[in-house]
């Protein structure tokens, strides 16, 4: 596979809530963006999610001076989008035989040196790519929500998956601003959200016994370790709790009171009552605002931290 140094259009097929941010962020770094979507109302969902992101975008940094709807084309046909791509991010529905199908149908409608790139959270690039002619090429891609404002993207080869093909998708994320990571070995979920799940399940089974609320379990993350975690992992966040011996003195101390932690952590299952406990506590925690309104407070407070961030 030859290499691939310049970017300009990108076949963003799928824009649900991440094929959108993805066409977002790409139209901010003045790249052009054929989309593809079979939902009937889908391209004016696009383009009204477009114009809601410009501002919120303009405010992290410069952004392209071609007006994004001047860059954005829609077509009926992924085949159609994939004319002339020069990258494909893919963010279909997460079900394994959906996007089997639809990467096959991509792989045959392209040149074999174009990286194919799957939004997936969490199923493996190894039975994904598996039906393409050219599983050299495909990769996952993997964002967090909203990928137009979180920098992560986790990159996973699977075992067809060329190493020029990871080299190229990371260098591809770096070049529009994205902070990616290679995962080195293919795991459901691949890393973010495996952390997320370790976290969660251990969150819901202190709901689950009665240790604390739906809402206190969230504030003591968010007024807590959340707020380290924004700038530092857990590993380098441990690092400093050893003080000037660092993560070798935090072993030492607190190692032998966290295995003792670890095997008393809880393994639940959301039974119906623990959903219903859930689904009441987000309610009461909510406090009558709606998703809207939360996601567009989260991403105020996104704003300024990533701001703030890259002041440092």
């Amino acid at each position: 596979m030859e290499q691939q140094t310049a970017f300009d259009r990108i076949a963003v097929i799928g824009t649900g809530t991440i094929g959108m941010s993805w066409a977002a962020l790409f139209l901010a770094r003045g790249l052009r963006v054929a989309a593809s979507d079979p939902a009937p109302d889908a391209e004016a969902k696009l383009r009204r999610f477009v114009d809601q992101a410009w501002p919120v975008l303009a405010r992290l940094a410069p952004l392209a001076a071609t007006p994004p709807q001047q860059s954005l084309n829609f077509c009926a046909e992924p085949e159609a989008a994939l004319v002339a791509a020069d990258f494909v991010q893919e963010s279909a529905p997460e079900r394994e035989a959906v996007k089997q199908d639809l990467l096959a149908r991509i792989d045959r409608a392209l040149p074999p040196d174009i990286v194919i790139a799957s939004s997936s959270s969490g199923l493996l690039i190894s039975k994904l790519q598996a039906a393409c002619r050219h599983p050299e090429r495909v990769v996952i891609g993997h964002p967090f929500n909203p990928p137009h404002l979180i920098p992560l993207v986790e990159v996973v080869g699977g075992a067809q998956t060329a190493p020029a093909t990871i080299a190229r998708a990371m260098a591809f994320y770096a070049s529009i601003g994205k902070r990616p990571i290679h995962i080195r070995r293919e795991v459901a979920g691949h890393v973010a959200n495996r952390l997320q799940a370790a976290l969660w399940r251990e969150a819901v089974h202190l709901v689950a016994t009665g240790v604390a609320s739906v809402a206190d379990v969230d504030t003591a993350i968010s007024e807590g370790p959340g707020l380290r975690w924004a700038l530092m992992g857990p590993h380098l966040t441990f690092h400093l709790a050893g003080g000037s011996g660092g993560m070798a003195h935090f072993l030492d101390q607190l190692g032998p009171p966290l295995e003792s932690w670890w095997d008393d952590l809880g393994a639940p299952r959301l039974s119906p009552a623990i959903r219903e406990a859930l689904t009441a506590g987000v309610a009461a925690e909510a406090g009558g605002r709606d998703t809207a309104a939360l996601a567009a407070e989260r991403d105020r407070f996104l704003i300024d931290l990533l701001s703030l961030k890259k002041k440092n």
